[in-house]
């Protein structure tokens, strides 16, 4: 679960900036759109093969 303390001179919206950044970081939005609806075996070949090339690129 994502949490982000709001510091005492900070205001709501750099706060929620943080939290929207650290949500996008963690891939909660795109778990959540990736389990709201069916998804194809074409689909998931897709999904798994763009997810390898993004690891390799990284490594």
């Amino acid at each position: 679960m994502t949490q982000v303390t709001v510091g005492e001179n900070e205001n709501i919206e750099s706060a929620l900036r943080r939290f929207r950044r650290q949500v996008s970081k963690a891939g909660i939005f795109a778990d959540m759109k990736r389990l709201r609806h069916f998804e194809t075996p074409i689909e998931k070949r897709k999904r798994k093969a763009i997810a390898r090339r993004r690891k390799k690129r990284t490594r």
